[in-house]
């Protein structure tokens, strides 16, 4: 396939050309550093200019050339680094004449190594009076204008590098997401856990209600699903007696593509013997202050138009409580599914083939409830039908003991007191098969090397998962998933 070229793409390989004829390579060699953007600020941006000059420190740094101005003999840039950008004063007297030559040639976009010595300019700017330049990197691309950067936001996401170069919020997220991630990874450590690595690809499709990616080994000639959780693997370890795991894996959903949701996502679960629904809101609370306090030091974050306040003690609330509270129905007293499926009917909620009574529950919780429920709230007191992997309610065994967590609206976290009873499991597996049968198609199959791990004992458990990609949402107050995702999925282009 021939490419075509600009007419500034042409003249950018032309002084690449110019610079090979040099002797040099237009693509670079390694090249030392002894300080950065953010080490030269922190270390000097309090000295006088008097006091900078007495110090005559020399630094070497190196970055992309974002701005570029002066003609003749002088001229300023400013290059970027990791941690932002700092002006670079370039002078003929104080450079080789070839080096000089170099800048006054350079694009925008090109990446240099400059030593010089620090000054403050007499608009008060901490600099760099460079004393040697080194040409490291011709970019063959220009960057997009300086004050529109990538406006189409399709393009921001498919040229994510561009976008990180020319998007100072980008890059801050870019950045934020791993610390989130390391503070989720220290306050679980703290606590005991062990972090454990599970299998991507796995011979049956369990651990939520999902449609899966499916892909074909050769070797083993044998079907294989993406995973789509991480739930039976890490409770396999409890059986086997690590009794407090945890995973952060990527995960995959062959499901819609919208602001909040990506094929491909970041989950985090954990579970813990001896624990239960209890605990697993006691941890959640805890962890999400935590990363409040240790990485944002606040409590208070505006997200998708709301204001979130995560102090203070959390709401919780069952769902039929909530239902009867936003319905004035009451689904906690004995009902027929004949009379709940009348109901729904009359609230014009479809009642699809393979639906029993939890199902029509949690359709009205769907219809009426969810989107209030803004400030940090744990919704307990799922029906059966939805949950099965979860510990009946000893009260009432059309429920489970299971909460989910809801901030702004949106699903954050899914806990249960685990099921650990294999007779009781493999009749919810069942379950799962006739509702399959019936159109389905998120239902679970049979696990029945599962099941046997539960046979040989598994202590109770307190079990939870988190959206990771949703939460580092909230943490960075991103509407669009795309925005804490550095490689969003995105169409083709046509």
């Amino acid at each position: 396939m021939e490419r075509q070229f600009t007419e500034q793409e042409q003249v950018r390989r032309s002084k690449a050309e110019k610079i090979r004829s040099l002797g040099m390579d237009p693509f670079g060699d390694s090249f030392k550093r002894t300080h950065n953007s953010k080490t030269i600020k922190d270390e000097y941006s309090n000295k006088t200019p008097e006091e900078l000059e007495s110090l005559n420190v020399e630094v070497v740094v190196a970055g992309r050339i974002m701005t570029k101005r002066g003609k003749g003999k002088a001229g300023f840039m400013h290059i970027q680094d990791k941690f932002g950008q700092i002006q670079i004063y370039m002078k003929l007297d104080n450079v080789d004449p070839e080096e000089y030559e170099l800048f006054d040639k350079a694009d925008l976009g090109d990446i240099v190594g400059i030593t010089g010595t620090l000054f403050i300019t007499h608009t008060g700017e901490l600099s760099i009076r460079a004393t040697k330049y080194t040409h490291l990197v011709k970019a063959l691309k220009p960057l997009p204008e300086k004050f529109h950067g990538l406006t189409d936001v399709e393009e921001r996401y498919r040229r994510r590098y561009v976008d990180l170069i020319m998007n100072e919020e980008s890059k801050s997220a870019a950045f934020l997401r791993p610390r989130i991630i390391r503070q989720i990874q220290n306050f679980m450590d703290d606590r005991g856990f062990t972090e454990v690595e599970t299998p991507v690809l796995q011979p049956l499709l369990s651990g939520a209600s999902a449609r899966p990616f499916s892909t074909h080994h050769n070797a083993l000639d044998m079907e294989f699903y993406l995973r789509i959780a991480l739930e039976l693997p890490l409770k396999r370890l409890l059986v086997g007696g690590m009794e407090a795991v945890y995973e952060i894996g990527r995960t995959f959903r062959n499901e819609g593509v919208d602001t909040k949701h990506n094929p491909e996502f970041t989950l985090m679960e954990a579970y813990l013997a001896y624990s239960d629904l209890e605990g697993m809101m006691e941890m959640t609370e805890n962890m999400f202050k935590t990363i409040a306090k240790n990485v944002f030091n606040k409590y208070i974050f505006n997200w998708c138009g709301d204001e979130i306040n995560l102090d203070g003690t959390w709401k919780r609330i069952s769902m039929v409580d909530l239902i009867k509270e936003h319905t004035n129905i009451d689904f906690s007293k004995n009902m027929s599914f004949e009379e709940a499926k009348a109901l729904a009917e009359e609230h014009k909620i479809e009642v699809e083939e393979h639906f029993g009574y939890g199902h029509i529950v949690n359709a009205f919780f769907e219809k009426y409830c969810e989107e209030h429920l803004i400030q940090p709230t744990f919704l307990h007191g799922h029906p059966i039908e939805i949950s099965p992997l979860t510990k009946k309610d000893p009260k009432d065994p059309r429920f489970v003991q299971r909460f989910e967590l809801f901030i702004g609206g949106k699903e954050f976290a899914n806990a249960y007191t685990e099921l650990n009873d294999p007779i009781d499991q493999l009749e919810r597996f069942n379950e799962q098969i006739k509702e399959r049968d019936l159109g389905n198609d998120e239902a679970n199959d049979i696990d029945m090397d599962f099941v046997e791990a539960l046979e040989y004992g598994m202590p109770p458990a307190g079990g939870i998962g988190y959206g990771i990609d949703r939460l580092c949402m909230l943490f960075l107050e991103k509407d669009s998933i795309r925005d804490v995702l550095l490689f969003p999925h995105v169409r083709e282009r046509k």
